[in-house]
C-alpha cells in the first residue's frame, strides 16, 4: 500500500470519527441540557442562561417533587408493573416463539397468519376498554399486563433467533431421550441469553414508560405509575408554586428561592430516565448482539 493510499485511509477515518463525535454530541445534548436545567436556579432558567452547564446550582425542583413521598410510592408501583410485566412478556414470548419456530408443529402456518394479522388490525380503544371492564379487572395491574401480554414484533424477532440455532443440538438431545421442556430449558435458553436480554430491555422500557393504559384503567391514586403521577404532580405543583412565588415575590423573595415549571419538568424527566440508564449498562453486552442476530436470521 502506497503512502498516498494510507493518507487517504487516515483522512477518511478521521472524517468518520468527527462525524460520529458530532452525532454523539447531538444525542447527548438534550439530556445534558435537561440535567442542567433541573439543577439550575429559577433566575438562570427564566433569563435563558442555562445551556450546557448549570447556573447557580440548586436542587429545589427535585425537593418539591419528592417532599411528600408520593413520588416514591409511584416509583414502587412502576417497579412492580415493570418487573412482573416484563417477566410475563418474556415467558409468553418464549412459549409462543419456540414451538412456532419448529416446522414440525401442526397448524404452524395458520397460527403465524393469525399472529401477523394482529400487527395490521386491532380492536380499537373503546372495545378494549369495554373488554377490560367486562372482565372485571379495572383498577388492577392485570388490566395492563393482559392486553400487553405479547409483542408481535418481539415475537418474530425471537422466533427468527430460534430458527437460526443449529437443529443438530435438539436432534442429539432427543436421541438421548430429552423431551421438549428439557431441550428448551437446558439447551435453547442458555444459548438465547443475548436475545432474551435485548427483549427484556425493550419490554422493561415500555412498561417503565407506561402512561396511556394506566390513565384509562387505573383510577386509584395509590396505584398510579410514575409517569402519570409525575404529570399530576407537575400540574399541581406548578400551579401552587406560581401562586406562592407570586405572593413571595411581592414580599421581596429572591429569584433563587423560586421554582419554575421548566425546572420541575426537567427534574421529572431526570427522575424518570435515571433508573433505565442505571440498568442499561448491565444489558449492553447482550443488547447489540441479540438485536442483530434476532433481526438478521430468519
Amino acid at each position: 500500500m502506497s503512502g498516498s493510499q494510507r493518507s487517504a485511509i487516515k483522512l477518511v477515518n478521521g472524517v468518520i470519527y468527527v462525524f460520529l463525535a458530532v452525532l454523539a454530541m447531538m444525542t447527548l445534548f438534550p439530556f445534558i441540557h435537561v440535567l442542567s436545567t433541573s439543577i439550575s436556579s429559577s433566575r438562570a432558567i427564566m433569563s435563558g442562561e442555562v445551556f450546557l452547564w448549570p447556573k447557580e446550582v440548586t436542587f429545589t425542583s427535585f425537593y418539591n417533587l419528592i417532599e411528600d413521598g408520593q413520588l416514591f410510592k409511584a416509583m414502587k408501583n412502576t417497579l412492580i408493573i415493570t418487573v412482573v410485566g416484563t417477566s410475563i412478556n418474556i415467558v409468553a414470548t418464549i412459549m409462543a416463539a419456540y414451538p412456532l419456530s419448529r416446522k414440525r408443529l401442526k397448524g404452524r402456518n395458520f397460527l403465524l397468519m393469525i399472529i401477523t394479522f394482529t400487527m395490521l388490525f386491532g380492536g380499537g380503544l373503546i372495545p378494549n376498554y369495554i373488554l377490560i371492564k367486562t372482565l372485571g379487572i379495572m383498577n388492577t395491574y392485570w388490566a395492563l399486563w393482559l392486553p400487553g401480554l405479547l409483542s408481535t414484533y418481539n415475537f418474530f424477532v425471537m422466533k427468527s433467533f430460534f430458527e437460526g440455532l443449529p437443529s443438530e443440538l435438539e436432534e442429539s438431545a432427543a436421541i438421548d431421550g430429552a423431551n421438549d421442556l428439557f431441550i428448551i430449558w437446558k439447551i435453547i435458553l442458555p444459548l438465547s441469553m443475548p436475545i432474551i436480554a435485548a427483549l427484556t430491555l425493550f419490554y422493561s422500557v415500555n412498561w417503565w414508560n407506561s402512561y396511556m393504559n394506566v390513565l384509562m384503567y387505573i383510577t386509584n391514586s395509590g396505584k398510579l405509575s410514575l409517569m402519570v403521577k409525575l404529570l399530576q404532580m407537575i400540574d399541581t405543583t406548578s400551579q401552587n408554586l406560581l401562586n406562592t412565588n407570586a405572593t413571595n415575590g411581592s414580599e421581596g423573595a429572591t429569584m433563587q428561592t423560586m421554582v419554575t415549571p421548566e425546572g420541575l419538568r426537567a427534574a421529572a424527566i431526570i427522575i424518570s430516565v435515571l433508573p433505565i440508564l442505571c440498568v442499561y449498562p448491565f444489558l449492553q453486552k447482550y443488547f447489540v448482539k441479540g438485536v442483530l442476530i434476532g433481526s438478521i436470521k430468519g
